[in-house]
């Protein structure tokens, strides 16, 4: 039979998980009898756990807000999911420049976990590799993130200090739309009001945010994922880059993902897209276009012709080697 501390445990997780608890059900599910039940919502109030009790056809129990933070419960998968995502988090750009917080979020969990799981969980975490390096991110500024966020919430209007590829600060007003999480940066995408035009920003850019009086009307159906993605496939670049490829838009897009490339199908059929991409360097492009495997015309620039030819010499070289050659 379980213990009664136990017990008291896992009537504070039932009224974590949200929501109100009738008498019946926590009876239910803790095996005891209703009088028990209360005598547990006791033990829960006198240690400050803010219980609160619900009168009512369909009243019962539940956690109200008090002056202290319920103990935090966590079942194994939870416990699993919270460190692994904190791992993810630092590798993949999603945190803010309180870089230490993830970490030390990360220890306290990992502190108060009962020896067995701890064991299991270190297990997990030493046998787990990631197919790439830790990436170096410029991160936001908590404050910033969360100003910005909260003005996307309730389409409010935002002023911001920005410092742009160049260095140089402006002071801006943006009417945010929403917030998007791309390869490891933060954008924040909207309207600049003063200019009447579509802009994005970097939210590690941004030196400060502060909310302005008034609001906005966002326009309907508005996606700030899509519109980061042109904008990064539209930004200025050394390479100007056109294509035509004989494959399907899903097909291309395994190798040309939106925030590389804008792709047009051809109106006229056959099964050709043309491919609009911006580039510092070409010299990844050629075995881009070998791994699509699908026929290809080169529109522009010239440079890139010989970069596919020099890849074809060499594929073709290599092909006739022989085991024993040089």
């Amino acid at each position: 039979m379980a213990r009664p501390a136990a017990q008291v445990l896992t009537l504070l997780e039932l009224l974590q998980s949200g929501g109100i608890r009738t008498l019946t059900e926590l009876a239910d599910r803790l095996g005891v009898d209703p009088r028990t039940v209360r005598r547990y919502v006791a033990h829960l109030i006198d240690l400050d756990v803010p219980v609160e009790s619900v009168r009512g056809r369909h009243g019962g129990y539940r956690l109200a807000s008090g002056f202290r933070m319920p103990p935090l419960m966590l079942s194994d998968d939870e416990a699993l999911a919270v460190l692994l995502g904190l791992i993810a988090g630092r590798r993949t750009g999603l945190a803010t420049t309180t870089g230490t917080a993830s970490e030390t979020a990360a220890a306290k969990i990992r502190r108060v976990l009962p020896e067995r799981l701890a064991r299991k969980l270190d297990t997990v975490l030493e046998s787990l590799a990631f197919t790439a390096a830790p990436g170096e991110f410029a991160l936001p500024e908590t404050a910033v993130l969360l100003t910005v966020a909260d003005a996307v919430r309730h389409c409010r209007p935002v002023a911001i200090t920005y410092s742009g590829g160049d260095g140089r600060r402006s002071a801006r007003t943006v009417h945010p739309y929403g917030l998007v999480a791309h390869s490891g940066r933060w954008y924040v995408t909207g309207v600049d009001p003063d200019l009447g035009a579509d802009r994005t920003f970097r939210l590690d850019r941004i030196a400060d945010a502060r909310t302005l009086p008034g609001s906005f009307e966002a326009p309907a159906g508005v996606d700030p994922v899509r519109r980061v993605l042109s904008g990064l496939a539209g930004a200025p670049y050394r390479h100007r880059v056109s294509l035509r490829i004989q494959a399907t838009v899903e097909h291309i897009r395994s190798r040309l993902p939106a925030g590389v490339a804008e792709l047009d199908p051809d109106p006229e059929g056959g099964g050709w897209v043309r491919a609009e991409l911006r580039a510092e360097r070409l010299d990844w492009i050629p075995g881009v276009l070998a791994s699509l495997d699908r026929p290809f015309v080169i529109e522009r620039p010239d440079e890139l012709r010989g970069l596919v030819a020099a890849l074809a010499d060499r594929l073709a070289a290599a092909a006739r080697a022989t085991s024993g050659g040089a």
